[in-house]
């Protein structure tokens, strides 16, 4: 009689394992139950029984029940004392933990034992019920038996919370296979005939069949030179082997590199979590070198070695060593993945060659058509981690992340060179830093013109008619040069683009666009522009220009009217002479700082209409400019210089500024 708290035990259970865990459990007992029996005609039937209860949309009944049989050598009062043993070390040598049959009380809510076994010169059946108190065993019964073999039948009962997903036989069937690949491709073992019957559909599969008979089409071993790799951790060297299968028709599952120990997979990784071009399937090749579409499959690569045996957790779920940066036992999941996974690549290494490529080809078509401020980093990026068939945003993602780091690097190495006392080794290093810090310079530089060239698309496209033949309002035409209702505090120099009107623009100490000049109700310029730049002369008397802008809806000219109170040039003037005298503030309560010879430009924007050139040269008095897209006007006692605009002009000006960089760009 055991003593035992199994439901904690059961509770504690790791995650790692599966639905499959006790199957392939009871499974590899039955292979060793048959191995101990020595006779070499073992077979295991694994029965598969499903639910009374029709599936809901009329498909195939769930899986209820597995019976596993095997002609082993039964539950002898050796094999039996063994089960009834919490952590047993009766099958140490074969890498038995002891415990692996509480697994099949995490999945299932019984478990029942029939085994006929061999007792001296008589049979005798042993049946029993696995607890879930304190006794392992429970409701034993033993009499004689009138079978003239021996073998035992374990049947897993009742699956809990509908946790076996998997439905069609030949899906059970190839998990199976998958997870016991390596007691069928052994070259000293012969492993137990193994079938699986579907109890409803009477249909059956042999295992084996998956690897040496009419089923071998579905896995096959790719040939691989050099499947060996060592590990050094904690001052040994640990030795692993690998080898490769090609599992056909794969549907959704992924190529997988799985850890063995002691013949059994214990954990499996996706390989493209380390190689994304592992991502998608692959596909057999014709005699003419093409791609066969109706022979597709996955890579498998399975590592075992001693350190794996060794290290296996209790429930076979995973393994006692981290998986990375493992300090005490040594050798990580992380590193041994990693090493077989070149293994893996080399033996689809032309596939995956031609996938790196075309990746890579995204990328500079990328860059070359969308992204031409990136082009410096193409020849060093490694794009190893970047996922296969990449989205743009991936790709952006990916190069803004290598600029980044090419930054900090250069930054890390200015700070160096700087606190180098050697000259010799400064003079050595400074041309190569200079030399990189151009180089992030010029991308940068890059992708502002480029910027630049889909801003000005845009403002084109304001300017033009709308599908119900109108024009945009001056609105959206200042939004893009200025954002209304903001000014330079709340608005940085990168977030606008008044280099469209002038380049002088940019940088200035105080924009103000749409604003009330002085709180309130007051007037409010379209654009107005402080620039506090000092220019000190003989007696250092500052000069601080100040630029009002005033914008009007294309096509519009109905401020030209006697009527009208939106005349542009007279809001203008009234603007500065209320600026020189005091009378407003900045949003944010700082004095506007002029004198008496403070210069003033004004400039107005809108379409010249006949109109408007005639109000402006027989009623303002200004005079046109060379190319009759503007005309300009000086007011000497208040220190205005006036411009008036067309849309076209501020276009045309800005884009042909800016054309000699859009050529060297191809853009």
């Amino acid at each position: 009689m055991s003593n035992v708290n199994i439901k904690r035990a059961v509770e504690n259970i790791r995650s790692g394992t599966t639905v499959y865990t006790p199957v392939v459990e009871v499974i590899v007992n039955a292979i060793q139950a048959i191995e101990s029996k020595k006779e070499g005609n073992g077979e295991i039937t694994i029965l598969v029984e499903r639910s009374n209860q029709s599936d809901m949309d009329g498909g195939i009944p769930s899986v209820e029940n597995f019976e596993v049989t095997d002609n082993g050598i039964g539950f002898t009062d050796e094999n039996r004392q063994s089960f009834d043993t919490l952590y047993t070390d009766q099958k140490i040598k074969e890498g038995g933990k002891g415990f692996g049959r509480f697994t099949c009380l995490k999945y299932f809510e019984n478990v029942s034992v029939d085994s006929v076994y061999k007792d001296g010169g008589a049979f005798k059946r042993r049946t029993f019920s696995m607890g879930k108190n304190n006794d392992i065993i429970e409701n034993e019964h033993m009499d004689l038996s009138n079978s003239i073999n021996s073998g035992s039948i374990i049947r897993l009962l009742s699956v809990k919370d509908g946790k076996f997903t998997d439905k069609k036989i030949e899906t059970i069937a190839k998990n199976l296979v998958e997870k016991l690949l390596l007691y069928f491709i052994s070259d000293d073992y012969i492993c137990p005939t193994i079938i699986i019957n579907d109890k409803d559909s009477k249909k059956s599969i042999i295992l084996n069949d998956y690897v040496n008979n009419q089923l071998s089409d579905g896995i096959k071993e790719i040939p691989v030179p050099e499947n060996k790799f060592s590990l050094n951790g904690n001052s040994s060297e640990y030795n692993f082997n690998v080898r490769v299968f090609k599992f056909y028709s794969p549907k959704n599952q992924k190529s997988k590199i799985s850890l063995v120990a002691h013949q059994r997979e214990v954990t499996n990784t996706a390989i493209h979590n380390h190689i994304p071009e592992f991502i998608e399937e692959f596909y057999e090749k014709n005699s003419n070198g093409s791609s066969d579409g109706d022979r597709n499959y996955i890579v498998k690569a399975y590592v075992f070695g001693e350190y794996l045996d060794n290290n296996v957790s209790l429930e076979r779920g995973g393994f006692e060593f981290q998986k990375d940066n493992d300090g005490l036992y040594g050798v990580s999941q992380n590193e041994i993945e990693l090493a077989a996974l070149a293994i893996a690549k080399n033996a689809v290494g032309d596939d995956i060659t031609a996938r790196q490529e075309k990746k890579k080809q995204s990328v500079n078509l990328y860059v070359e058509e969308q992204a031409p401020w990136h082009k410096g980093m193409l020849e060093d990026i490694d794009l190893s981690d970047m996922p296969y068939n990449p989205s743009n945003e991936e790709i952006e993602f990916k190069l803004q992340k290598e600029k980044y780091h090419q930054e900090v690097s250069i930054k890390r190495e200015v700070s160096q060179l700087l606190a180098e006392s050697d000259v010799e080794n400064l003079k050595a290093n400074v041309t190569e830093i200079v030399q990189k810090i151009s180089e992030t310079g010029k991308n940068d530089l890059i992708h502002y013109i480029a910027l630049r060239r889909n801003v000005l698309d845009i403002f084109k496209k304001s300017l033009e008619l709308d599908p119900d033949g109108s024009y945009s309002s001056e609105g959206i035409v200042h939004d893009i040069i200025f954002p209304r209702k903001g000014d330079s505090e709340k608005t940085s120099f990168e977030n606008h683009n008044l280099w469209i009107i002038d380049e002088r623009l940019n940088f200035t100490d105080y924009v103000s666009s749409d604003l009330p000049l002085n709180g309130g109700n007051s007037e409010r310029p379209d654009l107005l522009v402080y620039d506090r730049r000092v220019l000190f002369r003989g007696d250092n008397d500052p000069s601080n220009p100040v630029t009002i802008f005033e914008f009007k809806k294309p096509q519009r000219d109905n401020f030209v009217n006697p009527s009208s109170k939106e005349d542009p040039v007279q809001q203008i003037v009234r603007y500065v002479n209320s600026i020189r005298d005091g009378d407003y503030k900045t949003p944010e309560g700082r004095k506007i700082l002029v004198s008496e010879n403070t210069p003033f430009y004004g400039y107005v924007v809108c379409d010249l209409t006949m109109k408007v050139e005639k109000w402006l040269k027989t009623e303002k008095d200004f005079k046109p400019m060379p190319d009759r897209l503007g005309w300009f006007q000086w007011r000497e006692n208040i220190n205005l210089y006036i411009e008036v605009l067309s849309w076209d002009k501020v276009l045309k000006d800005a884009d042909m500024r800016n054309r000699v960089f859009f050529h060297k760009l191809g853009i």
